[in-house]
């Protein structure tokens, strides 16, 4: 009993074996098959040359076109003040802002007169003495010529200018008069009040700082890539430089530009006109300062508010006409300024090109492309040039 039990598991282990071994050499081979090749699918847009605007992004403050301090030429005090001389408060050229007790200077005008009453009297007088002299002369002088003293010239000579002097003085007092009322130089905006009613005032006296509010100027930053594409007004040595109007610059050829700004949930939009440049590159930025001119900033608008002194904005210049270029999307480009194109046999090309402009939205080739090409606009960080594409979506 004890052999069987040691010899039936040891030859069931050898029947399974050889059965295993008969079956393993009476198995069919197994076949070989080779996957086929998987063909990448990508996005593609057939080219076109076509003219592309350049539009220059920056960004600047708005500032006034002068502004400068309201001082007076006489002193005295303030009698009255217009009911818009107050911080922003606006006014017309030659308004009268203010008023100086005028009484002192009316007095000097009336003494004044008195005294040219006088001076003319007494030249009036001269001139009669020196005609006088004359006659007497031709009765009396033989045929011989007179001298300056007998026909009594530096005595009309010194009544003249007593006279003049008299006059100017006359005109000084007048004028003293009329600068009792201040007047506004032109057409502004009062920034800020430093005087009132009953005040005394010095010539010298600051009463108010003023701003220009017929036009607004942007200084606005370019870089040496930006200049490049836009036609800046230039002024040269032989040519005078004048306070040129808007509505002179909207007949010429130089560049627009609109700025925004955004004022609660609504970005607002002003159209202007690009009318000079800095004389010099700032130092510090390697930039150079264009300035836009904005006409009319305060008129009424009933969709947008008015472009304020000091508000941050940006700008749209409008830059050169590029020919003959192709706009792409930034996903086409690879690093190096490399694109991948699909040729006729849809395999994979890739190519370097010149790229001239860019910007978040949009690049612009000159060179290393042709219409009529297949350019791929899905990202291949790792393409292999030769490999067969398929084109889901031209």
């Amino acid at each position: 009993m004890k052999l069987a039990r040691f010899i039936s598991p040891i030859i069931v282990l050898a029947i399974s074996i050889a059965v295993a071994s008969i079956l393993i050499a009476t198995a069919p081979d197994a076949e070989r098959r080779v996957p086929p090749p998987v063909v990448p699918t990508v996005k593609a847009v057939l080219l076109r040359a076509q003219e592309y605007p350049v539009t220059i992004m920056t960004r600047g403050t708005v500032s006034p076109r002068t502004q400068s301090t309201l001082i007076p030429e006489v002193a005295g005090r303030i009698t009255s003040i217009s009911p818009n001389f107050r911080s922003g408060g606006f006014f017309e050229v030659g308004d009268v802002l203010l008023t100086i007790d005028p009484r002192d200077y009316k007095n000097t005008v009336t003494v004044m007169r008195a005294e040219l009453a006088q001076a003319q009297l007494a030249l009036h007088e001269e001139q009669a003495r020196v005609e006088q002299a004359r006659i007497n002369w031709e009765r009396l002088g033989d045929g011989e010529k007179p001298g300056d003293l007998v026909l009594r010239k530096p005595q009309l000579v010194s009544k003249q200018a007593a006279a003049a002097a008299a006059q100017a003085r006359l005109d000084q007092a007048e004028i003293d008069l009329e600068r009792t009322r201040i007047k506004a130089p032109y057409v502004g905006r009062i920034l800020e009040k430093l005087v009132d009613v009953g005040q005394y005032v010095s010539s010298g006296t600051v009463l108010a700082s003023i701003y220009a509010i017929d036009y607004v100027e942007i200084r606005l930053p370019l870089t040496d890539q930006q200049i490049a594409f836009i036609d800046l007004p230039e002024t040269y040595r032989s040519e005078p430089i004048a306070d040129v109007s808007f509505a002179i610059l909207k007949e010429t050829t130089t560049p627009a530009v609109t700025v925004s700004a955004r004022i609660g949930q609504h970005t607002h939009h002003w159209t202007g006109k690009i009318v000079r440049t800095e004389g010099s590159i700032d130092t510090r930025s390697r930039q150079l300062f264009v300035v836009g001119q904005i006409d009319d900033p305060y008129a009424h608008h009933e969709q947008r508010p008015p472009l304020k002194v000091g508000q941050f904005v940006k700008a749209e210049i409008q830059g050169i006409i590029l020919q003959d270029v192709f706009v792409i999307p930034p996903a086409a480009i690879q690093v190096g300024d490399e694109v991948w194109l699909v040729d006729k046999d849809q395999r994979l090309e890739r190519r370097k090109v010149q790229v001239i402009w860019r910007n978040a939205e949009q690049l612009v080739v000159e060179k290393g492309l042709h219409s009529g090409e297949r350019l791929v606009i899905t990202p291949l960080p790792y393409g292999v040039p030769g490999t067969r594409v398929r084109i889901t979506a031209e």
